[in-house]
């Protein structure tokens, strides 16, 4: 590797690791304002997704002048494509917390209901997750990686379980169908940032040993 590809890697390294801070961030307080019905947390939420944004694009044009200007090959190059596609993954959980932040917003608008079901330890899966795939990324560490991948299952179930306790709570109780059908709708956006994390956790084994395993059999 030449001194200025392995400058411009690192530095793309250090953009990518920010853009992952201010994500994992971004999700922790939209799922605070949710279970707190904190309007001005979900609010900075928002807000901050701009950021977020312009961020995404940097690594992408930092991602793409790598591969005009150096052409790199072998491990560099696996290391710029997973940053293409990691940076995409990114940047739509950024858009999931925006939608969390929104539901926050529309429950703590209507009448105060307790959340009935473990919407919260979903969440904490869900963290677990993503910090993991991170951390993996950081550490070049595909056996962490492969943890995330084989723990998605459990938010998936997670998600189907709260689906069917919303269905027979409307079905008692037509009346609370819209603040139920708002927390379902989390519970969906903590399983797609579930998915992503996965996702994630998958392009760093490829970053690491070079084996695309999203469509291997048994994952």
């Amino acid at each position: 590797m030449s001194v200025h590809l392995e400058r411009e890697i690192a530095r793309l390294k250090q953009r990518l690791l920010s853009l992952c801070a201010v994500v994992e961030d971004q999700v922790q307080m939209a799922v605070r304002s949710l279970l707190q019905r904190d309007v001005e947390m979900a609010e900075g939420v928002e807000s901050r997704d701009r950021d977020i944004d312009q961020q995404e694009i940097e690594v992408e044009e930092e991602c793409l002048k790598i591969l005009a200007l150096h052409q790199p090959v072998a491990v560099d190059l696996r290391m710029v494509v997973s940053a293409l596609k990691i940076n995409n993954d990114l940047e739509r959980i950024g858009d999931l917390a925006v939608n969390l932040a929104h539901k926050a917003v529309s429950l703590a608008e209507g009448p105060y209901m307790d959340i009935p079901f473990d919407l919260e330890g979903m969440w904490q899966k869900t963290q677990s997750m993503l910090r993991d795939a991170l951390d993996a990324m950081v550490n070049m560490d595909a056996a962490q990686a492969a943890g995330v991948c084989a723990r998605d299952d459990e938010v998936d179930g997670m998600k189907r379980d709260i689906r069917r306790q919303v269905e027979t709570m409307i079905a008692r109780d037509p009346s609370q169908t819209r603040p139920l059908m708002r927390l379902a709708a989390a519970a969906r956006n903590l399983e797609r940032i579930a998915d992503l994390a996965t996702n994630i956790a998958e392009d760093v084994i490829y970053m690491i040993e070079g084996r695309i395993v999203r469509h291997a059999e048994g994952e």
